[in-house]
């Protein structure tokens, strides 16, 4: 009897095991595009109520759909709409303290009848609380007690047995975002929105302006053009940038005298000279609303270590190339 080669059958078995990836993603990707046809006016209502909601979006579901919820909601929250997720069960046990009547509900159930939202469909009609359902079935239990029903249209499942909730949860996953991004655009949800509720992380680091990190204040080493350049060197060394921003009688940045300067005018009477007469005009600045990742690309291309941030002509702050480093801006 023949024996096929080990290497051989590893190989086939791993070609099955790539084409069984594929068809799921292929699956579901068809599930996706089924989704992306039937959007129609009940997302458009959904939208409508939650967008008018002035308390938070409760996000509910049970099972796979719970973990969908969960998601639902924290993109939600993270995209300028308050949202939370609260248990079905849990809530049948004190946590419907925690809606209140200013607030949505949004439920989630791939069969429309999940016995433990029961009491949470029953608690929003009792208050008069919003409730959007979103569904796989059309005449559920649960759609038809919403006030806005979002049903996703029929697809197969990628599990070969057509049980396991693959194709589903990914459609729900997916109308969820875009619910999430279509209230974003309505409520003119900013990048300075997004780093606000983002401050940690790679994310928040990206989205950093100069504003967040440059020296300001008392920190900002200035003078005068008429200063001499004695005085000009007691400001340098006193705030420590190599550096010193010159402006002029209305304020404005006229120039900036750097270490630089002092070498090239170095001479026995440099300390009795106006720093009109040694600073460097035209100096490059940048503006305090661009991203600190900007700046540090600008400095770097320029071959400088600090830059003027300036705002309407007028010296607003300093930034070092240490400082994008520090707050871990590449």
């Amino acid at each position: 009897m023949n024996r096929i080669p080990a290497e051989t059958m590893q190989n086939g078995a791993a070609q099955r095991d790539i084409d069984a990836a594929r068809q799921v993603i292929e699956t579901e990707i068809q599930g996706l595009r089924t989704l992306a046809d039937s959007i129609g006016d009940d997302v458009a209502q959904a939208i409508g109520i939650l967008a008018s909601v002035t308390g938070r979006v409760v996000v509910s579901g049970m099972g796979k759909s719970g973990h969908v919820a969960r998601k639902i909601a924290s993109t939600l929250a993270s995209t300028g709409t308050p949202a939370l997720f609260v248990h079905p069960a849990e809530a049948s046990h004190g946590d419907l303290g925690m809606i209140t009547q200013a607030d949505a509900v949004f439920a989630l159930s791939n069969s429309g009848e999940t016995t433990e939202l029961a009491d949470l469909v029953d608690y929003c009609k009792r208050f008069e609380i919003p409730l959007i359902s979103m569904t796989g079935r059309e005449g559920s239990t649960l759609a038809s007690a919403a006030d806005a029903s979002l049903v996703i249209p029929p697809a197969d499942e990628a599990c070969p047995m057509g049980l396991a909730p693959t194709t589903s949860t990914t459609v729900m996953l997916a109308l969820g975002d875009a619910i999430a991004v279509a209230l974003l655009a309505r409520k003119g949800f900013s990048s300075d929105d997004f780093h606000t509720l983002h401050p940690g992380g790679k994310l928040g680091r990206r989205l950093l302006k100069v504003r967040d990190i440059m020296h300001g204040g008392a920190e900002l080493p200035l003078i005068s053009r008429d200063t001499v350049m004695s005085e000009a060197l007691i400001e340098m060394t006193a705030k420590g940038f190599g550096c010193v921003g010159v402006t002029d009688a209305g304020g404005n940045l006229a120039g900036i005298l750097t270490d630089g300067d002092l070498r090239r005018h170095m001479s026995d009477d440099l300390t009795m000279k106006a720093v009109a007469d040694v600073m460097t005009t035209g100096a490059k600045t940048i503006h305090p609303e661009i991203l600190a990742s900007e700046a540090l690309h600008f400095m770097n291309e320029n071959k400088i270590t600090n830059v003027f941030v300036v705002a309407d002509k007028k010296p607003v702050g300093v930034l070092h190339i240490h400082d994008c480093l520090r707050a871990g801006v590449a």
